[in-house]
C-alpha cells in the first residue's frame, strides 16, 4: 500500500492509465517514488516506465495535464521530463543494458518491465506498481523488495559484483541510501562494495561527490561516513579523512581518535545547520592533525597549527573533489582556519580585546564559526563537556555585549582612506596603510571607541608621529 499520495498525484496515474489504453503501453512508476511512498516519505520526484516510447507518453499525458506543463523531450536517449506542481516526472521506455568493462556507461535497447527492473540498483528501488487497466495498483515485486524494505536492508536486485562492477557508483548509493533511510548493507552485498571498491576509479569526481554530500546532508552522516570508510572507498576518495583515523600511544600517552571525533563533531552539528558549507567545516576542522602530530616528553601528544595548515589543505581538497572554489570555499577555509579561537578563549581569563578581534575576523560568519564550535566540544567526561560549554556561553554572553558597544562585527573603517589623504594632503602611500592600521588596532584594543570623531582625532595623532601635518 502507498501512502502519502497527493491528489494531483493520483490524477496523473489516472490520466496515464488512459494514455497506456490508448497508446497500446504498458505502464508502470517505478523506483524512488514507490520506495518512498511506501515507507510514507515525501518525494519530488516520479519515475514512469513504459513497454514503447516513454516520448510519446510524455506528450499523450502533457497533452491531457491542465495547465499543460512544458515538455522537455532527449531524444538521444529516449527520454521526457515534466513538471507538474511540485513534483518532476520523468518517462523513459523499458530498456535492457549491457556494460563494458571500462565504462558506467551502457549499451541500451529496448526490453520488458523485468529488464528494465534488472537493471536497477537495489531491490527495494526496482518495485513498480502497474497504472494499467488489467492489473491497475497491483505492485509488482520480482526481488522481496518489500521484504527488505520491512527488514531495513540493502540487497541488489542481481548478483552483488556484477552490479558494482557494471555501476560503481552503486557503490557510492548503496551508503547513501543506508544513512538517509537508516537501513544496513546486505552483508554479501557490502562483501562486494569491499571486493569493487577499486571500480570507483572509472566514476567522475562529480558524480561522486554528489552522493558524498547527499550523505553529509542526512540526519546523521556519520553512519555513512563510517561505512565509506570501513569499505575501503574513503581511502580512495578522501584520503586525508582516513588519515585521521587511530590512535597511537608512546610512553603510556595517547591521543584521541580523530576520526571518530570528527564523526561526533558533525553529527553535534547537524541538528543545528542544513547548511552544507557548514557541515563540510566540522568535517575538515582537524583535516591537519595528521601532518601536524607531534610528541613531547612532557606535553604527550600535540597539533600545533592544524588550524592553519588545514585552511591551506582546503582548497586542494575542493579542487580534487570538484567541490566549488568559490566563496563557498573560502567560506569553509575561514571556519577551519578559526575554530579553536572561541575554544581558546574559554581556558583563559576572557579579554575585550581577544573578543573583538574574533569578532572582527570571523565578521558575518561569527554565529555560524559559534556553532562549529559548540559540536567540536566533545568528551566521554560529561563534567568536562559541561564545564567548557558553561564557558563558551559566557564567551557568547561576552560577545553579543561587545557587539552592541563597539559594532567591530562586519567592521568598516571610521575613517576612510580618502579622508586620510585628504587630511594631510597625500597620495597614496605606505603610510595612509599604517594609519588605518593603527587606528583598527586602537579600536580592537579599546584603546578609542568605534566612533568617526574619536578615530578622526586618533587619526592626527598617529599622522603627526610619521611626520605628517594636517
Amino acid at each position: 500500500m502507498l501512502f502519502n499520495i497527493k491528489p494531483f498525484e493520483r490524477k496523473i496515474f489516472e490520466l496515464l492509465k488512459l494514455s497506456s489504453e490508448e497508446l497500446g503501453y504498458p505502464t508502470y512508476v517505478v523506483g524512488g517514488y514507490v520506495r518512498d511512498r511506501l515507507l510514507a516519505r515525501e518525494s519530488k520526484d516520479m519515475d514512469i516506465v513504459c513497454v514503447g516510447s516513454g516520448i510519446e507518453l510524455a506528450q499523450n499525458l502533457a497533452s491531457k495535464l491542465r495547465p499543460i506543463p512544458r515538455l522537455v523531450v532527449y531524444s538521444r536517449y529516449g527520454t521526457a521530463m515534466l513538471r507538474h506542481k511540485d513534483l518532476e516526472v520523468e518517462f523513459v521506455g523499458a530498456r535492457k543494458e549491457s556494460y563494458r568493462q571500462d565504462s558506467r556507461k551502457p549499451s541500451v535497447e529496448n526490453g520488458s518491465l523485468e529488464d528494465d527492473q534488472n537493471r536497477r540498483d537495489f531491490t527495494i528501488n526496482a518495485l513498480a506498481v502497474s497504472l494499467n487497466e488489467d492489473n491497475y495498483g497491483e505492485i509488482i515485486d520480482p526481488f522481496n523488495g518489500l521484504r527488505h524494505l520491512e527488514e531495513k536492508r540493502i540487497v541488489t536486485p542481481l548478483e552483488p559484483g556484477k552490479t558494482f562492477s557494471d555501476d560503481p557508483l552503486r557503490m557510492m548509493r548503496a551508503i547513501r541510501f543506508a544513512t538517509q533511510l537508516d537501513f544496513n548493507i546486505d552483508p554479501v552485498t557490502f562483501e562486494a562494495i569491499k571486493e569493487y571498491k577499486n571500480r570507483i576509479h572509472i566514476i567522475s569526481k562529480e558524480r561522486i561527490t554528489t552522493e558524498f554530500n547527499k550523505i553529509m546532508m542526512s540526519r546523521k552522516p556519520s553512519v555513512g561516513l563510517n561505512l565509506l570508510y570501513e569499505s575501503g572507498l574513503l581511502e580512495i576518495i578522501f584520503p586525508e579523512m582516513t588519515a585521521l583515523h587511530g590512535v597511537e600511544i608512546k610512553d603510556g600517552k595517547g591521543h584521541k581518535d580523530n576520526f571518530y571525533h570528527t564523526l561526533e563533531v558533525i553529527d553535534n552539528i547537524c541538528p543545528n545547520t542544513d547548511n552544507l558549507w557548514l557541515r563540510w567545516a566540522a568535517l575538515m576542522h582537524d583535516i591537519a592533525k595528521p601532518p601536524t602530530k607531534r610528541f613531547h616528553k612532557e606535553h604527550g601528544w600535540t597539533f600545533h597549527g592544524h588550524e592553519a595548515l588545514g585552511a591551506i589543505m582546503v582548497p586542494k581538497i575542493f579542487k580534487r573533489l570538484r567541490l566549488p572554489t568559490d566563496h563557498k570555499m573560502k567560506y569553509v577555509q575561514k571556519l577551519v582556519r578559526l575554530h579553536l579561537r572561541p575554544i581558546a578563549l574559554t581556558k583563559d581569563e576572557i579579554s575585550d580585546s581577544a573578543v573583538r578581534r574574533l569578532l572582527f575576523d570571523a565578521g558575518e560568519d561569527i554565529d555560524d564559526l559559534m556553532t562549529l564550535c559548540n559540536a567540536d566540544i566533545t568528551s566521554k567526561n560529561m563534567k568536562k563537556v559541561a564545564r567548557f560549554k558553561q564557558n563558551f556561553m559566557r564567551v557568547k554572553v561576552l560577545m553579543a555585549e561587545l557587539e552592541e558597544k563597539d559594532k567591530v562585527r562586519n567592521w568598516q573603517p571610521p575613517v576612510s582612506g580618502e579622508e586620510i589623504m585628504e587630511t594631510f594632503n597625500i597620495p597614496p602611500s605606505r603610510e595612509v596603510g599604517q594609519i588605518k592600521t593603527a587606528i583598527r588596532e586602537a579600536i580592537l584594543d579599546g584603546d578609542i571607541a568605534n566612533d568617526k570623531e574619536e578615530a578622526m582625532a586618533f587619526m592626527i595623532k598617529v599622522g603627526e608621529g610619521l611626520g605628517l601635518k594636517a
